[in-house]
């Protein structure tokens, strides 16, 4: 049996380290994951007591549509109903638009150092990926704009940018709407948009009212605190919503996703206290990689990527030796780790460990 020639070289999707795994193979009694932007807070009683409400349907599907939650979605989102799709997490309605929009021979634009589901996915669809430069970890859309040709199909901008936490601005994606083709989807991928108070971040569902050509997509894994449950989701034109849904699978949300959701949803003085909290923690180790005098993008979602300045892979498995989880191996910012913003106990350990760590390392150097 021979599988599809464009994906035998494709890697598999490596995620953070589990807890248990790390305890087990190091022998320890205390871990911190600090390598997948989770919220270190948990998520809302209401949505605890959702899932709970729903254990007796268990033996039910879905709703296939998940109407509830799309009428509650909406209504705070200020969209039609006709506007929103949900998916197993945002990146399966990145599988959804490649599906329904990637043929072979298409082209299509990303950085060339974001978030890794768009090339995979482009990949397995057999069209052509365009890779542009970050300029100084942030996207380049005027390089992005200049690659666009006839065969163009979609240019993915991650905002903020995974894993260099940095933003495009709303005045730099004015100006490149305003000359993007209609014919080139642009997708807004706005996973942690929710963590970001400044009035220089653009905000997607405003784009999707004013281009018919941009989808953004958002996610309950982040702020929301339900990444298990993997529900995330797209907002667009009602066209380019009926597209995506010709190739969604059925009853591709779960009864708890769902309800948890919207139970999450309403819920904003959690979402409003894990915004402040993340805040703090952003400042805290700001400050601290100041003080040790390490280079950083600066950050606007729920993570830091900073240069240690030394091959990132050594200061990941020293810092794993000490508790702590953190992302490393960036093609292109191979001194650089990733590193989610927890708790303020969380975060002292980690910058208690990285301090140790570096010095342990700069000796052997």
């Amino acid at each position: 049996m021979q599988p599809k020639s464009n994906i035998v070289h494709l890697p598999v999707y490596q995620p953070g380290k589990p807890i248990e795994e790390v305890k087990r193979e190091l022998g320890l009694t205390e871990v911190i994951k600090l390598a997948s932007n989770e919220n270190p807070f948990g998520c809302s009683e209401a949505a605890k007591q959702a899932i709970m409400n729903e254990l007796a349907n268990t033996s039910l599907y879905p709703d296939g549509a998940a109407v509830a939650l799309t009428e509650a979605l909406a209504g705070h989102l200020g969209v039609g109903k006709d506007q929103i799709i949900f998916g197993a997490g945002s990146d399966e309605v990145i599988l959804m638009i490649a599906r329904a929009f990637l043929v072979p021979g298409d082209e299509t634009i990303m950085a060339d150092e974001t978030f890794p589901q768009y090339r995979h996915n482009v990949e397995i669809e057999g069209a052509k990926i365009i890779e542009v430069p970050l300029k100084d970890g942030r996207h380049d859309l005027p390089a992005m704009l200049e690659k666009v040709t006839d065969k163009t199909k979609i240019v993915w901008i991650c905002n903020p940018n995974n894993p260099t936490g940095t933003i495009v601005t709303k005045d730099e994606l004015d100006a490149f709407m305003a000359k993007v083709p209609a014919h080139v989807l642009v997708v807004l991928d706005e996973a942690y948009c929710e963590y970001i108070d400044d009035p220089a971040y653009p905000n997607g569902i405003e784009y999707v009212k004013r281009y018919p050509n941009v989808i953004s997509l958002r996610t309950f894994s982040k702020i929301y605190g339900l990444a298990s449950l993997r529900i995330g989701y797209g907002i667009g034109t009602p066209e380019i919503i009926r597209y995506i849904n010709q190739v969604r699978e059925p009853f591709n949300t779960t009864r708890y996703a769902q309800a948890a959701a919207k139970a999450a949803l309403e819920d904003t003085a959690f979402i409003a206290e894990c915004r402040r909290r993340n805040a703090e923690g952003l400042a805290y180790l700001k400050a601290e990689f100041d003080r040790l005098d390490l280079r950083y993008f600066e950050p606007y979602g729920n993570f830091v990527m900073f240069d240690t300045g030394i091959p990132s892979q050594k200061v990941f498995d020293a810092l794993l030796r000490k508790g702590i989880i953190s992302r490393a191996r960036w093609t292109h910012y191979p001194t650089h780790i990733r590193i989610t913003v927890g708790s303020a106990e969380q975060n002292r350990k980690f910058i208690e460990a990285l301090e140790q760590v570096l010095q342990e390392l700069a000796v052997q150097i």
